[in-house]
């Protein structure tokens, strides 16, 4: 069981991030040039509109106070679950977040669980293979396709399956509403495919570095050269291997969601996917303040727990950890 103490600095380590988070998502939309009510209006009317109009807008978004007035307004309604409301849509950020966050969740987990399991695997199998040509030609895929951006393999993949074969659709919108059954879900496998490929691939190279590192490492020690003498199979000394690789893989299978996320906000802007990451580049653009600090924090949240929650369960993984951490 993970001891109380370590429990409460977790939590404590936790509530510092997301105040920083919370600190660095209402300075910085804030820090960017322009002015949010040149967004509101067309362009020809943002620079004759009177003084006192202009106030107005902005009193109805909470920007006419000073920024402490502000940053108090958007710690305490952040506690309370109240985001604002959004200027770009005029909705409440938190309607707006719950429209999105689902298709984030989508494909930023079919991601991971797809990157991890491949990864892995063959991880492993180069590992176990290592020096040979199938090793060297699975790294060298592996590690052009880690070097390629996101936007520049959804852009080639967008090329080839979506413009050239029209495979798939160029653009990964919400589509029809009026299909039901088994056409809504071929409908939302052929928009999900490309940018959940993009992210697999653009995600698939720390896994499979670290799982061939560990796999490597295990093979080096003395319980492996034990099992070997005592005359056990190649496949069962590979599973005891395997076993203990997968320390690492987890922890780094949980840190890797970070980069997930921030690649979705990439991938969902190229695909036009409507979830979290497209709703930051749209409210970026419109400098939608609320929005931005919403759809921010959710994200920071997400990768904060997921670090979290690697912290807590590794030590339940590895009875090495949790012996050395208890011995102090």
């Amino acid at each position: 069981m993970v001891s109380g103490r370590r429990a409460a600095h977790a939590l404590v380590r936790f509530a510092v991030l997301v105040w920083v988070a919370l600190t660095l998502n209402f300075a910085l939309p804030r820090m960017a040039p322009g002015n949010v009510v040149d967004y509101l209006l067309p362009p020809e009317e943002g620079g004759s509109l009177p003084a006192d109009q202009r106030l107005d807008l902005l009193r109805q978004f909470g920007l006419d106070r000073s920024w402490p007035v502000q940053y108090w307004r958007y710690l305490t309604g952040a506690l309370r679950g109240d985001l604002g409301v959004s200027a770009r849509y005029g909705r409440p950020v938190t309607d707006l977040l719950l429209e999105r966050v689902g298709w984030t969740l989508l494909l930023v987990g079919t991601a991971a669980l797809i990157a991890t399991v491949v990864g892995t695997m063959l991880g492993f199998r180069s590992g176990w293979r290592r020096g040979s040509a199938r090793d060297a030609g699975v790294m060298a895929g592996v590690l052009v396709a880690d070097s390629a951006p996101p936007f520049f393999v959804g852009s080639l993949l967008m090329l080839v399956f979506a413009v050239k074969l029209r495979w798939f659709p160029t653009l990964s919108g919400l589509g029809r509403n009026d299909e039901h059954g088994l056409a809504a879900v071929v409908n939302v496998l052929r928009r999900v495919t490309l940018p959940l490929t993009t992210l697999v691939i653009a995600n698939l190279g720390p896994l499979y570095l670290v799982a061939r590192s560990a796999i490597v490492s295990e093979l080096q020690e003395d319980y492996v050269f034990l099992a070997e003498a005592k005359g056990l199979s190649a496949d069962q000394v590979r599973r005891h291997a395997q076993r203990n690789a997968l320390l690492p893989v987890s922890t780094v299978a949980m840190v890797n969601l970070g980069t997930l996320v921030g690649g979705a906000t990439v991938v969902e802007t190229v695909f036009s996917f409507p979830g979290l990451g497209r709703l930051i580049y749209e409210s970026v653009v419109a400098r939608d303040y609320a929005t931005i600090q919403g759809a921010a924090l959710l994200l920071v949240l997400g990768v904060v727990i997921a670090n979290l929650v690697s912290d807590l369960i590794y030590p339940l993984l590895d009875p090495r950890v949790r012996a050395q951490r208890e011995s102090r």
